[in-house]
C-alpha cells in the first residue's frame, strides 16, 4: 500500500443510469435504479479508487457493505457517488458514500475492503478449489 492511502481522501464518480442498471418488475413506467446495481456501483467505485493507492500485485476484496436506498432514480438520469475513506486499519479500509441523482440524495452507505496480495490470494483459492472440487 502506498502512503497516499489514508483517511480523509475522497473520490467522486458519476454513472449514467441506463436500462441495465434498472429493475423492471413494475413494468417500464416503474423502471428505476436497482438496489443491487447501486451496491455493485458502490463496490466498483471504491475498488477502483483504492487501486490508485496500492502497490503492484495488490488488490482489494469487499468484506462489508451497508446501503440505504432512500429514493428512486429514473432510467436515463445519472447518479454521483461521493466516497470518502473514513478509516485505514492495517490492510482494512472503510469508506462511506453518499449517492445523489440530478434531483435529490438517493442513497448512502458504508463499505469495507481488505487489501490483499494477489499471488497469495490465488494460491489460497487454488487450494480451496482443490479441496472443494477435487484436483482437475
Amino acid at each position: 500500500m502506498k502512503d497516499s492511502l489514508k483517511a480523509g481522501i475522497k473520490v467522486s464518480k458519476t454513472i449514467a443510469i441506463d436500462r441495465s442498471r434498472t429493475i423492471g418488475f413494475m413494468g417500464d413506467e416503474g423502471r428505476v435504479y436497482g438496489t443491487p446495481r447501486m451496491v455493485e456501483d458502490f463496490e466498483d467505485t471504491c475498488r477502483n479508487f483504492l487501486l490508485e493507492h496500492l502497490d503492484d500485485g495488490e488488490d482489494t476484496v469487499g468484506t462489508h457493505v451497508s446501503v440505504d436506498h432512500m429514493a428512486p432514480t429514473v432510467e436515463d438520469d445519472q447518479v454521483t457517488f461521493e466516497v470518502e475513506i473514513t478509516k485505514v486499519d492495517g490492510r482494512m479500509v472503510t469508506m462511506q458514500a453518499t449517492v445523489s441523482d440530478s434531483v435529490e440524495p438517493v442513497g448512502r452507505g458504508t463499505h469495507s475492503r481488505f487489501v490483499v496480495d494477489k499471488a497469495k490470494t490465488f494460491e489460497r483459492l487454488k487450494a480451496k478449489r482443490e479441496k472443494a472440487l477435487g484436483a482437475k
